[in-house]
Protein backbone atom coordinates (compact mmCIF):
# COMPACT_ATOMS: atom_id res chain seq x y z
CA UNK A 1 0.00 0.00 0.00
CA UNK A 2 0.86 3.69 -0.55
CA UNK A 3 2.99 5.08 2.75
CA UNK A 4 0.14 6.59 4.89
CA UNK A 5 0.58 11.02 4.69
CA UNK A 6 -2.05 11.20 7.25
CA UNK A 7 -1.04 11.55 10.88
CA UNK A 8 -1.35 10.68 14.19
CA UNK A 9 0.07 6.93 12.85
CA UNK A 10 -0.17 4.39 15.32
CA UNK A 11 1.28 1.21 14.74
CA UNK A 12 2.38 -1.74 16.89
CA UNK A 13 5.12 -4.62 16.89
CA UNK A 14 3.34 -7.59 16.58
CA UNK A 15 3.80 -10.96 18.41
CA UNK A 16 4.55 -14.24 16.46
CA UNK A 17 1.84 -17.00 17.35
CA UNK A 18 3.77 -20.68 17.52
CA UNK A 19 2.34 -24.11 17.16
CA UNK A 20 3.07 -26.54 19.49
CA UNK A 21 5.82 -27.84 17.96
CA UNK A 22 7.21 -24.35 17.96
CA UNK A 23 6.84 -23.78 14.19
CA UNK A 24 5.10 -20.64 13.34
CA UNK A 25 1.87 -20.74 13.00
CA UNK A 26 1.06 -18.70 9.99
CA UNK A 27 -2.25 -19.24 9.68
CA UNK A 28 -3.09 -18.45 12.88
CA UNK A 29 -0.81 -14.98 12.11
CA UNK A 30 -3.27 -14.01 9.00
CA UNK A 31 -6.21 -14.66 11.51
CA UNK A 32 -4.57 -12.22 13.98
CA UNK A 33 -4.25 -9.70 11.06
CA UNK A 34 -7.43 -10.08 9.71
CA UNK A 35 -8.57 -9.40 13.34
CA UNK A 36 -6.51 -5.88 13.83
CA UNK A 37 -8.04 -4.86 10.25
CA UNK A 38 -11.32 -4.25 12.35
CA UNK A 39 -9.15 -1.49 14.81
CA UNK A 40 -8.00 1.55 14.28
CA UNK A 41 -4.01 -0.07 14.57
CA UNK A 42 -2.39 1.35 11.54
CA UNK A 43 0.07 -1.06 10.38
CA UNK A 44 2.40 -4.21 11.50
CA UNK A 45 5.73 -4.49 12.40
CA UNK A 46 7.69 -7.21 12.13
CA UNK A 47 10.96 -8.63 13.62
CA UNK A 48 10.70 -6.98 17.05
CA UNK A 49 11.11 -7.96 20.81
CA UNK A 50 7.74 -8.20 21.38
CA UNK A 51 7.63 -10.61 18.25
CA UNK A 52 10.53 -12.07 19.71
CA UNK A 53 13.08 -11.64 17.12
CA UNK A 54 15.87 -13.08 18.66
CA UNK A 55 14.18 -16.35 18.80
CA UNK A 56 13.46 -16.20 14.75
CA UNK A 57 15.39 -16.90 11.90
CA UNK A 58 15.91 -14.62 9.19
CA UNK A 59 14.01 -17.31 6.94
CA UNK A 60 10.82 -17.19 9.66
CA UNK A 61 10.98 -13.48 9.96
CA UNK A 62 10.42 -12.56 5.69
CA UNK A 63 7.83 -15.50 5.99
CA UNK A 64 6.03 -13.73 8.28
CA UNK A 65 6.32 -10.15 6.80
CA UNK A 66 5.04 -12.07 3.39
CA UNK A 67 2.22 -13.72 5.43
CA UNK A 68 1.17 -10.27 6.93
CA UNK A 69 1.72 -8.57 3.77
CA UNK A 70 -1.01 -11.28 2.08
CA UNK A 71 -3.45 -11.12 5.02
CA UNK A 72 -3.44 -7.23 4.97
CA UNK A 73 -4.84 -7.57 1.31
CA UNK A 74 -3.21 -3.84 0.92
CA UNK A 75 -4.31 -2.20 4.10
CA UNK A 76 -2.28 -0.33 6.71
CA UNK A 77 1.27 -0.05 6.67
CA UNK A 78 3.74 -3.09 7.15
CA UNK A 79 7.08 -2.54 8.42
CA UNK A 80 9.97 -4.86 8.91
CA UNK A 81 12.58 -4.58 11.68
CA UNK A 82 16.35 -5.23 11.65
CA UNK A 83 19.26 -4.49 13.93
CA UNK A 84 22.32 -5.29 12.58
CA UNK A 85 24.99 -2.70 12.68
CA UNK A 86 26.85 -3.27 9.37
CA UNK A 87 25.82 -1.37 5.93
CA UNK A 88 26.05 -4.34 3.98
CA UNK A 89 23.68 -6.79 5.85
CA UNK A 90 21.42 -4.03 6.75
CA UNK A 91 20.59 -3.20 2.60
CA UNK A 92 20.86 -7.07 2.20
CA UNK A 93 17.65 -7.42 4.61
CA UNK A 94 16.27 -4.39 3.47
CA UNK A 95 16.19 -5.92 -0.19
CA UNK A 96 14.47 -9.11 1.23
CA UNK A 97 11.93 -7.63 3.07
CA UNK A 98 10.86 -5.26 0.59
CA UNK A 99 10.42 -8.33 -1.68
CA UNK A 100 8.37 -9.71 0.86
CA UNK A 101 5.91 -6.96 1.00
CA UNK A 102 7.17 -4.47 3.51
CA UNK A 103 6.86 -0.71 2.78
CA UNK A 104 9.08 0.58 5.61
CA UNK A 105 12.00 -1.11 7.46
CA UNK A 106 12.82 -0.15 11.04
CA UNK A 107 16.11 0.12 11.96
CA UNK A 108 17.86 0.35 15.28
CA UNK A 109 20.47 2.76 15.86
CA UNK A 110 23.66 0.90 16.31
CA UNK A 111 24.53 0.64 19.73
CA UNK A 112 28.10 1.25 21.75
CA UNK A 113 29.50 3.23 17.92
CA UNK A 114 30.73 6.43 17.91
CA UNK A 115 28.47 8.96 17.15
CA UNK A 116 30.25 9.98 13.42
CA UNK A 117 29.96 5.86 13.09
CA UNK A 118 26.53 5.66 13.68
CA UNK A 119 25.45 8.78 11.17
CA UNK A 120 27.78 7.20 8.82
CA UNK A 121 25.76 4.07 8.89
CA UNK A 122 22.30 5.64 8.45
CA UNK A 123 23.80 7.61 5.66
CA UNK A 124 24.68 4.60 3.69
CA UNK A 125 21.50 2.74 4.35
CA UNK A 126 19.27 5.69 3.87
CA UNK A 127 20.89 6.12 0.14
CA UNK A 128 20.71 2.32 -0.53
CA UNK A 129 17.56 1.16 1.14
CA UNK A 130 14.88 0.14 -1.71
CA UNK A 131 12.07 1.43 0.16
CA UNK A 132 12.20 4.43 3.29
CA UNK A 133 13.27 3.77 6.67
CA UNK A 134 12.63 4.90 9.66
CA UNK A 135 14.70 5.20 12.95
CA UNK A 136 14.74 3.61 16.18
CA UNK A 137 16.30 4.95 19.08
CA UNK A 138 16.04 1.49 21.19
CA UNK A 139 18.76 1.08 23.47
CA UNK A 140 17.90 -1.45 25.83
CA UNK A 141 19.58 1.03 28.94
CA UNK A 142 22.38 0.88 26.97
CA UNK A 143 22.68 4.88 27.07
CA UNK A 144 21.77 6.95 24.06
CA UNK A 145 23.41 5.87 20.64
CA UNK A 146 24.02 9.67 19.35
CA UNK A 147 24.19 12.89 20.30
CA UNK A 148 20.43 14.87 20.05
CA UNK A 149 21.68 16.91 16.82
CA UNK A 150 23.05 13.74 14.85
CA UNK A 151 19.60 11.59 15.39
CA UNK A 152 18.44 14.98 13.76
CA UNK A 153 20.63 15.08 11.08
CA UNK A 154 19.83 11.26 10.46
CA UNK A 155 15.91 11.93 10.52
CA UNK A 156 16.58 14.36 8.19
CA UNK A 157 17.99 12.18 5.05
CA UNK A 158 16.43 11.20 1.98
CA UNK A 159 14.63 8.15 2.37
CA UNK A 160 14.18 8.00 6.17
CA UNK A 161 10.37 8.60 7.30
CA UNK A 162 10.72 9.00 10.53
CA UNK A 163 11.96 8.21 14.13
CA UNK A 164 11.05 6.38 16.83
CA UNK A 165 11.77 7.41 20.44
CA UNK A 166 13.01 5.56 23.23
CA UNK A 167 11.72 5.65 26.57
CA UNK A 168 13.92 8.47 28.12
CA UNK A 169 11.65 11.48 27.77
CA UNK A 170 14.23 13.80 29.16
CA UNK A 171 16.47 13.23 25.97
CA UNK A 172 13.95 12.79 23.29
CA UNK A 173 12.80 16.39 24.64
CA UNK A 174 16.38 17.51 23.48
CA UNK A 175 16.44 15.18 20.05
CA UNK A 176 12.20 16.59 19.04
CA UNK A 177 13.67 20.14 18.06
CA UNK A 178 16.38 18.75 15.81
CA UNK A 179 13.60 16.39 13.82
CA UNK A 180 12.39 18.05 11.07
CA UNK A 181 8.63 18.98 11.10
CA UNK A 182 7.89 16.69 7.54
CA UNK A 183 9.27 13.64 10.08
CA UNK A 184 7.65 11.15 11.73
CA UNK A 185 8.23 11.17 15.20
CA UNK A 186 6.53 8.25 17.16
CA UNK A 187 6.87 7.65 20.92
CA UNK A 188 7.64 4.23 22.06
CA UNK A 189 5.52 2.72 24.74
CA UNK A 190 2.02 2.46 26.10
CA UNK A 191 2.86 4.39 29.18
CA UNK A 192 4.23 7.76 27.34
CA UNK A 193 1.42 8.26 24.85
CA UNK A 194 -0.24 11.62 26.40
CA UNK A 195 3.60 12.66 27.27
CA UNK A 196 4.36 11.94 24.02
CA UNK A 197 2.25 14.30 22.34
CA UNK A 198 3.46 17.10 24.78
CA UNK A 199 6.67 16.74 23.11
CA UNK A 200 5.49 17.21 19.52
CA UNK A 201 4.54 13.04 19.04
CA UNK A 202 2.64 12.63 16.04
CA UNK A 203 2.43 8.80 16.60
CA UNK A 204 3.50 5.56 18.42
CA UNK A 205 5.11 2.60 17.90
CA UNK A 206 4.51 0.10 20.82
CA UNK A 207 3.33 -3.33 22.00
CA UNK A 208 -0.02 -2.01 23.96
CA UNK A 209 -1.08 -0.96 20.48
CA UNK A 210 -1.70 -4.57 19.92
CA UNK A 211 -4.58 -5.12 22.37
CA UNK A 212 -6.02 -1.61 22.89
CA UNK A 213 -5.40 0.05 19.59
CA UNK A 214 -8.83 1.91 19.89
CA UNK A 215 -7.41 3.01 23.59
CA UNK A 216 -4.37 4.16 22.03
CA UNK A 217 -4.97 5.82 19.16
CA UNK A 218 -7.62 7.95 21.30
CA UNK A 219 -4.67 9.65 23.50
CA UNK A 220 -2.74 10.09 20.66
CA UNK A 221 -5.14 11.80 18.52
CA UNK A 222 -6.43 13.57 21.61
CA UNK A 223 -2.69 15.42 22.19
CA UNK A 224 -2.46 15.74 18.54
CA UNK A 225 -5.25 17.62 18.06
CA UNK A 226 -3.62 19.52 21.55
CA UNK A 227 -6.81 18.14 23.96
CA UNK A 228 -4.05 17.67 26.30
CA UNK A 229 -6.44 16.83 29.28
CA UNK A 230 -8.76 14.50 27.25
CA UNK A 231 -4.84 12.64 26.68
CA UNK A 232 -4.36 12.68 30.15
CA UNK A 233 -7.50 11.01 31.47
CA UNK A 234 -7.23 7.96 28.79
CA UNK A 235 -3.35 8.01 29.86
CA UNK A 236 -4.13 6.50 32.88
CA UNK A 237 -5.92 3.44 31.76
CA UNK A 238 -2.80 3.11 29.05
CA UNK A 239 -0.69 3.31 31.98
CA UNK A 240 -2.52 0.53 34.10
CA UNK A 241 -2.59 -1.76 31.38
CA UNK A 242 1.59 -0.91 30.59
CA UNK A 243 2.52 -2.12 34.22
CA UNK A 244 0.33 -4.49 34.92
CA UNK A 245 1.44 -6.32 31.58
CA UNK A 246 4.36 -4.99 30.37
CA UNK A 247 6.27 -5.55 32.82
CA UNK A 248 5.56 -9.09 32.41
CA UNK A 249 7.24 -9.68 29.11
CA UNK A 250 5.50 -10.82 25.70
CA UNK A 251 4.27 -13.82 27.40
CA UNK A 252 2.37 -11.60 28.77
CA UNK A 253 1.35 -9.61 26.10
CA UNK A 254 0.26 -13.07 24.50
CA UNK A 255 -1.59 -14.02 27.26
CA UNK A 256 -3.75 -10.84 27.15
CA UNK A 257 -4.52 -10.96 23.31
CA UNK A 258 -5.64 -14.37 23.93
CA UNK A 259 -8.26 -13.30 26.43
CA UNK A 260 -8.84 -10.94 23.47
CA UNK A 261 -10.01 -13.29 21.21
CA UNK A 262 -6.87 -13.39 19.69
CA UNK A 263 -4.71 -17.01 18.60
CA UNK A 264 -1.46 -16.62 20.36
CA UNK A 265 0.52 -19.17 21.71
CA UNK A 266 2.54 -18.75 24.65
CA UNK A 267 6.93 -17.35 24.04
CA UNK A 268 8.97 -19.86 21.83
CA UNK A 269 10.88 -22.30 24.23
CA UNK A 270 12.40 -21.82 26.54
CA UNK A 271 11.58 -18.37 27.55
CA UNK A 272 8.84 -18.75 29.82
CA UNK A 273 4.87 -17.78 29.40
CA UNK A 274 3.07 -16.74 32.79
CA UNK A 275 1.26 -18.54 35.27
CA UNK A 276 -2.05 -18.98 36.70
CA UNK A 277 -1.93 -15.84 39.17
CA UNK A 278 -0.41 -13.50 36.46
CA UNK A 279 -2.87 -14.35 34.16
CA UNK A 280 -5.32 -13.51 35.90
CA UNK A 281 -4.16 -10.15 36.79
CA UNK A 282 -3.68 -8.97 33.17
CA UNK A 283 -7.58 -10.13 33.14
CA UNK A 284 -8.36 -8.02 35.89
CA UNK A 285 -6.32 -5.44 34.29
CA UNK A 286 -7.95 -5.94 30.64
CA UNK A 287 -11.24 -5.50 32.91
CA UNK A 288 -10.87 -2.18 34.27
CA UNK A 289 -9.75 -0.85 31.51
CA UNK A 290 -12.99 -2.15 29.46
CA UNK A 291 -11.61 -4.09 26.76
CA UNK A 292 -13.07 -7.66 27.78
CA UNK A 293 -16.84 -7.71 27.04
Amino acid sequence: MPIPDQDPLVVAPTPTPFRQDDSVDHDAMARNVEKWLRTPLSGFVIGTAVGEETSLGEDEKVAIVRTVHAARDGRRVLIAGIDVPSVSETLRLAERYAAAGADLVRVRLPRNLPSAQVESYFGEVASGAPIPIIAIHQTFDTGPAAPPEVIGAICGLGNVFGYITDRDLRFEGWVRPYVPDHRRFWICNGGLLAYGTLLGANGACMWLGNIAPALCMDIVKAGYDGDFARARELQTAASVLDREVGRLGPGAVKAALSALGYEMSGPRAPRRGVNAEERIAIEDALNTAGLIV
